[in-house]
């Protein structure tokens, strides 16, 4: 059974065996709505490969609809989805965990609303929103974080991330919105 994550939290990405996980999807969903001014709302998840020094030093570093593979093909992007529309997750970012560079010490994931603040639009306007992390040898769901509650007013969520530590891939929840415009805007905040 999946974990509910909460805001700090960390976990463990293991199999239930005590087997590390070489492979991850992660998801990102949310229901088709459009606003008064008539614009889908168009949430995009991205992966950010952050160095030794918990930087991103290369723009080839952030996978997104924009770049869809990591020059290392360890980390790949499903492509980009402009409504929400359709069952489960509407863009999906996969990582081969056991094929990331040793120079990479976490993947950041984030999501933002594209053009959000051109648009008026916040996370507070859309149903069903969730990020989540599946196994995806057993096609397991380990990990779920709506996005729906709490964050009303809010067009960024730094969702969390994944590191390493004495070996082992772990996760942190980290679960903070932000009023960033853009995903450059995040981008700069790990530049």
């Amino acid at each position: 059974m999946a974990v509910n994550l909460q805001k700090g939290q960390r976990v463990s990405l293991s199999k239930e065996d005590g087997t590390a996980l070489r492979r991850v999807m992660v998801g990102l969903g949310w229901d088709m709505t459009a606003n008064r001014s008539g614009f889908q709302i168009d949430c995009d998840a991205s992966a950010l490969l952050c160095a030794g020094n918990g930087k991103l030093t290369r723009k080839e570093d952030a996978v997104y609809f924009g770049n869809l593979k990591h020059p290392s093909q360890a980390v790949h992007h499903s492509g980009d989805n402009l409504t929400g529309k359709g069952e489960g997750d509407d863009e999906q970012i996969f990582v081969a965990l056991s094929e990331v560079p040793n120079q990479y010490e976490k993947i950041v994931f984030v999501v933002n609303i594209y053009q959000a603040k051109e648009r008026k639009q916040h996370f507070g306007m859309i149903q069903n929103a969730f990020i989540r992390i599946v196994d995806t040898e057993s096609r397991k769901e380990m990990l779920r974080y709506s996005l729906s509650e709490q964050y009303e007013g809010l067009t960024a969520l730094i969702f969390g991330e994944i590191y390493r530590k004495e070996g082992q891939w772990k996760f942190n929840a980290v679960g903070q919105g932000t009023q960033d415009p853009s995903l450059a805007a995040i981008i700069a905040r790990y530049s």
